[in-house]
């Protein structure tokens, strides 16, 4: 049941307590406002913060927490619960199948895709010296960045970016690898050392978007979602979840995927417009990497082709290997 106080509705809107999520979520609000006011919605908005499994657990790996979902599971449960009605996630933190009764609302424009670097010396990654120790919690990062570098000695760092920042200082790193989205919303781009290109480091599936999750039957959220939803963002980012669907992968295994959507050319349709998406397995340790690039106009047919043909070429083998 909705909440109503003053004759206005009252949207509860659930997020995580970093302050990433807190940044992103005050932002998402703000355009919502907006929204809200330009088509004469009568709406006042509350945050609500939530702990998830993945924030209580920071001396483990993600890879070794294991499951799907260490950063969403909680938030929609109160979502399920109507204690919110609707919650804020980075994308890539979603897994593929959602709980009934839950929808992506909207999935608004992306910022940059893009891992980076944040690093004590240096502007790039051929910058880095012979053996760097470079900190990073994703076994995606990692793959790539030793498939790229192998002398490059990887290891495991958790924690809001701040705090991984300044491990860079007190646990003697060379390097962190974190999305430039969330330096980005944060409005830290300063402390960019260098962003690693989609050709190196494939982003992970969704980021640098955001999702915007909420129940199937709330008819007036899904209203004001809907006008918040970027057409473009949405298109391409439903083609890589539909890669990371088929074969079921989650934070705990080596895959990344990006699409774009190709210029609409004169005289074309949006229906008509090219997706190009490139998807990627590996092995933890870098030495195998399997990459395929398809175009297609059917974001969740081409996500399935792109990923039966990494397959083909043994994508399901690393992934039964590490327990994908």
């Amino acid at each position: 049941m909705a909440t109503v106080h003053n004759g206005q509705r009252v949207i509860v809107v659930g997020t995580r307590q970093s302050a990433l999520a807190l940044t992103q979520t005050g932002q998402v609000i703000d355009e919502l406002k907006r929204i809200s006011e330009k088509h004469g919605f009568d709406y006042t908005f509350e945050v609500k913060k939530i702990v998830t499994k993945g924030d209580r657990i920071l001396d483990v790996t993600l890879s070794k927490v294991g499951g799907k979902g260490l950063f969403v599971k909680e938030i929609e449960q109160a979502l399920i619960d109507g204690v919110i009605d609707l919650a804020v996630h980075s994308m890539k933190d979603m897994p593929f199948d959602l709980p009934e009764g839950l929808m992506n609302g909207a999935i608004p424009k992306r910022v940059d895709p893009r891992d980076c670097l944040v690093m004590r010396e240096g502007s790039s990654l051929a910058d880095l010296p012979i053996g760097a120790r470079v900190g990073t919690s994703s076994l995606r990062r990692s793959c790539q960045l030793k498939h790229a570098r192998p002398d490059l000695q990887l290891e495991s760092i958790r924690g809001n970016i701040d705090s991984r920042i300044r491990k860079l200082e007190t646990e003697g790193f060379d390097a962190v690898v974190l999305a430039a989205a969330g330096l980005t919303r944060m409005g830290w781009q300063d402390r960019i050392s260098s962003t690693v290109s989609v050709d190196v480091c494939l982003p992970a599936v969704g980021q640098g978007a955001l999702g915007i999750e909420c129940r199937e039957n709330d008819e007036q959220i899904r209203e004001l979602l809907d006008l918040f939803n970027d057409t473009d963002t949405e298109i391409t980012v439903r083609a890589e979840r539909s890669f990371l669907g088929a074969l079921n992968g989650g934070c705990q295994v080596p895959i990344g995927a990006y699409c774009v959507l190709e210029d609409k050319q004169e005289g074309e349709r949006q229906e008509q417009r090219q997706l190009v998406l490139t998807g990627m397995v590996g092995s933890p340790d870098g030495s195998t990497m399997l990459k395929e690039v398809m175009r297609g106009t059917d974001p969740e047919q081409l996500g399935r082709d792109v990923a039966a043909a990494l397959i083909a070429r043994g994508a399901d083998r690393i992934l039964a290997e590490i327990g994908g």
